[in-house]
């Protein structure tokens, strides 16, 4: 931090709404370190704790109304984008989905603090109908408490931050080889397991015209479990005949109605 520090100095907010902006838009980029930084500099007195709020939210609100109108306009088309966009592409979209269908727009309340939810929830919010105005305000309240949390907490434990600063300037290169180590081992290790789940999936996989053949020829020989949540089913009304319909969630209660005496086949998006 003590690099970032003289840096904030000289280019204060425009580096904290680049930082959110950059963040919110969905590149994996961290503003929390920033926006802690900067509530330690409005407790040595070198901001202002309204403006840096009021920054921040800018910054939230920019980036999440340009998803919630690319949701709204493109539907699922733009979460494909956010799958590829993300290190856990094959959890994040369904968590959010299966989170948004339960609590609707209250989802984005808390979604910034939730590791998946964040980038995603807006454009699944466009994609649900919430009208603008709603998500304005649901939106606009959880990136106020977002940004007043962190910049709160660099705030109290400005003191603390200023000895990790010096620190990090003493041990130098160390520090930074060990992080950009750390983050790396971390990034080929997500990438590896995403690679292996996508391998095993390609592996499981039937495709619909064979799905087709064998209902045809003998629909008692297969059954087809619908797994898509409510919010997927609104957008496509299209269901396989005779298909037992739950969500995953409904899983461990439901489980019985699922014939054990015949291959299962599961579908979802």
């Amino acid at each position: 931090m003590s690099g970032l520090v003289p840096f904030l100095l000289r280019h204060g907010y425009l580096f904290l709404f680049g930082m959110v902006l950059v963040e919110q838009a969905g590149l994996p980029i961290p503003a929390v370190p920033v926006l802690l930084a900067v509530g330690a500099l409005v407790g040595m007195g070198r901001f202002s704790l309204t403006h840096s709020i009021l920054v921040a939210v800018a910054a939230c609100l920019v980036a999440d109304i340009v998803w919630y109108r690319l949701g709204r306009s493109y539907g699922s088309s733009i979460l494909k984008l956010v799958c590829r966009i993300s290190l856990e592409p094959d959890s994040c979209v369904r968590r959010t989905e299966n989170v948004f269908a339960r609590a609707g727009s209250r989802t984005l309340l808390y979604a910034k603090f939730v590791p998946g939810l964040s980038t995603v929830a807006p454009p699944v919010a466009g994609l649900a109908r919430v009208s603008l105005a709603r998500f304005l305000l649901w939106d606009g309240a959880g990136a106020l408490i977002w940004t007043t949390t962190f910049l709160l907490l660099g705030y109290v434990f400005s003191r603390q931050l200023e000895r990790v600063a010096e620190a990090v300037r003493v041990l130098g290169v160390r520090v930074v080889a060990a992080v950009v180590g750390g983050l790396a081992l971390y990034l080929i290790w997500k990438l590896d397991q995403r690679r292996r789940f996508l391998r095993d999936l390609e592996i499981a996989r039937i495709a619909p015209d064979e799905l087709l053949a064998l209902m045809q020829a003998g629909q008692e020989e297969v059954v087809v479990v619908d797994l898509r949540n409510a919010l997927e089913r609104t957008q496509d009304a299209a269901a396989l005949p005779g298909a037992i319909v739950l969500t995953p969630d409904e899983l461990d209660e439901r489980h019985h109605e699922i014939p054990r005496d015949r291959d299962v086949i599961l579908y979802c998006t």
